[in-house]
């Protein structure tokens, strides 16, 4: 067994007459995966070079533990499994007739159950429900509502017997799926507070199936105090909430926050909870050892006294052997990727760096800007960097340089926005992204020294896909001023006026569009449920397929950033940002 990262406090839950006989124990053992994300196989298509969270681990982990626990050991994934990878848009949205190859990688290593979640249902209804025909195990998400039934949409739970055991696994998933996704891609589908839904399906599970071990496998992060969206109707991340408030689970899985957990809850009836997330990539697993034991004889109803007792790690796979018969098994379907990834489209003059996006006007994002608008004719046009730390390196252009270049398959939409609302945008994300500074010794950017290991914030305090820069207005950053005053709109880029009261057409991605990281709505000040309305256009196809066919029809290319806008004082920006360059992307010397 290779290197635990965290271990999780045992979990016991008696009721053990003092003189009672034992029947003998019986060991199970649980591991979970989640977010996974397209990882599949040891080589990164993208970056040319192996990778160290793969399946390919994972599936030599999980066949060394069957030699000891057989049919005892219970294999589970969380969701966002689709999306993340060439290999995921290749099956996806190109060889759409074959397999998906995230059904053929679950049922070759012999899943369980497997839960589904916002990524999942952001590849769209002809994707999802595919692959759910095609998984040999049940897809749950208990909280997922068929409108036209008020039915769960998926299986909400699975009771899997072993050795006489009856363990219930209940899957749910975030509820917060309609404020990243266009409501076509759940058209159907409602999605309940993840609470409300366990406390009912909880009782279900207990009347109609009475079990002896209840799993949650929960695609949600944490708590509402670790992130995520609040409101009054949901928390995205409510896993440990679920835990703490719906007595009943021995066991609770999660995931979708990117960030290991192992630990207790303490539900409130008083029993122990151990609560387990391996994070992303395939890069651990959840790992947990569960015995139980019968006590005495049972009653007339049949009801025998138990004991469990559950102990919990998560596990770093990068050092376990890649399974070899797995990759023989999957050449084919690897051959086809290589062969689409390796398709030249252009040829890029200069490197690109999407670093450069965190510090003022980007030759990186100002390409995706520039693109957008030119698809859209819009006014102006908002974009995030969505990726932290990525080159793209002078010469010929590949299919796999795409994913770096964008890494979601975000649709790109046009609102209508007034001038004011525009800024206002704009100061919530940049309130976000910079510090206020007092000195010219300062921070300029909102940085957090705890969050390095984050892989979502990596080092920022909040999330860098939410730091939204605009192009088409020439504006400053007044990084002195306050929260709320930073932003000053100069004028158009085209030299006519900025009007704070004039309605304009922005272009923007879909998961900013449809609300997402709440710039639009706490931010801009626009309802939620307005939103739709202020939607003018929506591309058919995702941006990287619209950036893909702009450098094919250029040929070559060199970007350039549109210097529209700055950070202020410059003096001050300009020490301090090299010195936050130096902290996120430290350069080692050469001695």
């Amino acid at each position: 067994m290779q290197k635990t990262i965290l271990t999780a406090a045992v979990a016991i839950l008696m009721n053990i007459p003092v003189m009672a006989q034992h029947e003998e124990p019986i060991t199970f053992r649980v591991i979970e995966t989640s977010d996974i994300h397209g990882s599949f196989f040891p080589y990164d298509e993208v970056n040319r070079r192996p990778q160290a969270g793969t399946m390919a681990r994972i599936s030599s982990y999980i066949k060394d533990l069957r030699k000891t626990y057989g049919k005892d050991l219970i294999l589970l994934d969380n969701g966002d499994i689709l999306q993340g990878q060439p290999v995921n848009y290749f099956t996806n949205f190109v060889d759409t007739t074959a397999e998906n190859i995230a059904a053929s990688v679950v049922n070759y290593m012999g899943y369980d159950a497997e839960t589904i979640d916002n990524h999942d249902i952001e590849t769209g209804h002809n994707v999802y429900d595919k692959w759910a025909k095609e998984l040999r195990c049940p897809l749950l998400g208990a909280n997922v509502v068929n409108t036209a039934t008020s039915k769960p949409y998926f299986k909400p739970y699975v009771i899997l017997e072993r050795q006489g055991v009856k363990i219930a696994v209940l899957g749910m998933i975030t509820p917060a799926i309609p404020n990243w996704l266009a409501k076509n891609l759940w058209s159907g589908m409602r999605f309940d507070n993840m609470v409300t839904a366990a406390r009912y399906w909880m009782k279900e599970i207990r009347e109609k199936e009475n079990p002896d071990i209840v799993i949650g496998l929960f695609h949600s992060g944490r708590s509402a105090d670790t992130g995520g969206i609040h409101t009054p109707e949901y928390d995205e991340d409510a896993s440990l909430t679920v835990a703490q408030q719906v007595p009943g689970f021995d066991l609770v899985l999660f995931g979708h926050d990117h960030k290991p957990y192992s630990g207790t809850v303490t539900d409130n009836d008083g029993h122990t909870v151990v609560c387990l997330d391996p994070a992303n990539n395939g890069i651990r697993v959840a790992d947990a050892e569960i015995t139980f034991t019968r006590i005495g004889q049972a009653d007339k109803k049949g009801n025998q006294k138990q004991h469990i007792s559950v102990h919990g790690k998560v596990v770093d796979i990068t050092k376990e052997p890649i399974d070899s018969d797995y990759c023989r098994h999957f050449e084919g379907a690897t051959e086809k990727v290589k062969a689409f990834v390796n398709r030249r489209i252009g040829y890029l003059t200069k490197p690109l760096f999407t670093r450069d996006c965190f510090f003022g006007p980007s030759a990186f994002g100002d390409l995706i800007q520039q693109t957008q608008l030119k698809l859209t004719g819009a006014d102006l046009s908002f974009n995030a960097p969505v990726l932290f730390n990525t080159v793209i390196n002078a010469g010929n252009l590949h299919v796999s340089d795409m994913f770096n270049f964008y890494k979601y398959e975000n649709q790109v939409y046009v609102l209508k926005m007034t001038g004011e609302e525009i800024r206002k945008h704009l100061e919530m994300s940049y309130d976000q992204w910079v510090n206020t500074m007092h000195s010219s010794k300062d921070h300029l950017l909102l940085l957090n020294e705890g969050s390095k290991d984050d892989s979502q914030r990596l080092g920022f305090k909040n999330f860098s896909f939410n730091f939204d820069s605009a192009y088409g207005i020439d504006y400053t950053v007044d990084v002195t001023k306050p929260n709320g005053s930073k932003v000053t709109i100069l004028r158009m880029s085209n030299g006519q006026p900025f009007d704070p009261n004039k309605t304009y057409r922005v272009a923007m991605n879909s998961y900013r569009g449809n609300g997402g990281g709440e710039l639009l709505t706490k931010g801009a000040g626009i309802p939620k449920d307005q939103l739709e309305n202020r939607i003018v256009w929506r591309s058919k196809r995702d941006l990287r397929f619209y950036l893909m066919q702009e450098i094919e029809r250029m040929g070559t290319i060199t970007p350039k950033a549109g210097n529209n806008w700055k950070f202020i004082p410059e003096k001050w920006a300009k020490k301090a940002g090299e010195r936050d360059k130096q902290l996120l992307f430290p350069v080692k010397r050469v001695k």
